[in-house]
Parts: C-alpha cells; sequence; structure tokens
C-alpha cells in the first residue's frame, strides 16, 4: 500500500508540571489524610511507585491522537464498504473520582479513498482511555479524531465499560455497565449503516 503521512505538531508537556519530589510529596499528605504513616515500612516507597504508576496511567496527555492517524493508505483496491475495529480493551479513570473506568470499544468508518493501519484505531482508544475521562467525553474525541483526520464517509463509536466509582462507592452496584455510542456522516444519516454496525459489533 502507498502511505500518505500528514505532519501534526504534537502535544508538549505542560511547563507548569510538577516535579516528582512534588507529586511523591503528594501522596506522602494523601496518605498522612487517609490516616496511614508514610514513614512506616510499607509505604517508604509508595510515593515513588505511585508517581511512576501516574505517569503510565496518564500517558495519554503526553501523546497526540492526530499524530498518530497521520498516516493513511490510498491502495485500497477499490474498498469502500465499513472497517471495524471491535473489543478493544481499555483502562481509563473517571475525573470526577480518579478510580477506573473498565470497559472495551468498537470503532467503525466508512473509508473514502484512504484508510487507516487497524493498530491506529486501538493506540488511539489508548490515548484517550489514558487520560481523566468522562465516558460520553472518550466516545465523543475518538469519534472526532478519525473524522477530522481521516474524512471518511462516516464514524461510528460504541464504548461499553464498568465506572469502578459505581461499584466501589455510592451507590455500590457491582457489573452495571455503561453504553455510549457517537455516530458521524452516512452512520448518522442511513439508519441501515448504523443497524449494519451494532449488529457487527453483537455478533460472536
Amino acid at each position: 500500500m502507498d502511505a500518505v503521512v500528514k505532519n501534526f505538531p504534537k502535544t508538549t508537556p505542560d511547563a507548569n508540571r510538577p516535579s516528582q519530589k512534588e507529586a511523591e510529596d503528594a501522596v506522602r499528605t494523601l496518605l498522612r489524610w487517609a490516616g496511614d504513616d508514610p514513614s512506616r515500612e510499607g509505604l517508604l516507597d509508595t510515593p515513588a511507585r505511585v508517581a511512576k504508576a501516574y505517569r503510565e496511567l496518564f500517558a495519554g496527555y503526553d501523546m497526540d491522537a492526530e499524530d498518530v492517524l497521520g498516516r493513511t493508505f490510498e491502495e485500497v483496491a477499490g474498498y469502500d464498504d465499513m472497517v471495524l475495529v471491535k473489543d478493544i480493551p481499555f483502562f481509563s479513570h473517571c475525573e470526577h473520582h480518579m478510580v477506573p473506568i473498565i470497559g472495551k470499544a468498537h470503532v467503525a468508518y466508512m473509508p473514502d479513498g484512504k484508510v487507516l493501519g487497524l493498530s491506529k484505531i486501538a493506540r488511539v482508544v489508548e490515548i484517550f482511555g489514558r487520560r481523566l475521562q468522562t465516558q460520553e467525553t472518550m466516545t465523543a474525541q475518538i469519534a472526532r479524531s478519525i473524522d477530522e483526520t481521516l474524512a471518511p464517509r462516516g464514524v461510528a463509536v460504541m464504548i461499553e465499560a464498568e465506572h469502578m466509582c459505581m461499584a466501589m462507592r455510592g451507590v455500590q452496584k457491582q457489573g452495571s455497565t455503561t453504553l455510549t455510542t457517537t455516530f458521524t456522516g452516512t452512520f448518522k444519516t442511513e439508519p441501515a449503516d448504523q443497524a449494519r454496525f451494532i449488529s457487527m459489533v453483537r455478533s460472536r
């Protein structure tokens, strides 16, 4: 396939980002606030571990979806039907309580002369997942980034996830699932395309 590479500006880390030491001190404060002693043996290395884990869990802030989607392929032998990548697992964190969101995403688009490498779709889910999120926002962000970068005839995104802010606290309802969808282009204007997307997602 002949690849077309677009150059998009890379995102840069916020110049006001706290230092590693400041992050670790914040964790020590939270440990004390929770009622524990950060100087006890089992917690001595916890602040450093938490800061390192947060760097990984929220790595999406340092990645640019447009950069990932900038490489497309135009040699598609006339293929113009739906491309669907389903059951993409992801982990995110609720922006309200900073506890996990665990789910899977299903992403489809209708090509208009060019296609994406399939791994790029999974990487876009990963980028937006590794940020503080609401499920509704994440669903829209994935659809918008593909729609604006690839300019397909339509994009469909469905996310199913369990929110630990409901399972671990508050109403404490384990096992409940939230489902969100976003449709653009032909998936929004043509009920048959939308129904086929949902049918293909549900088929096993």
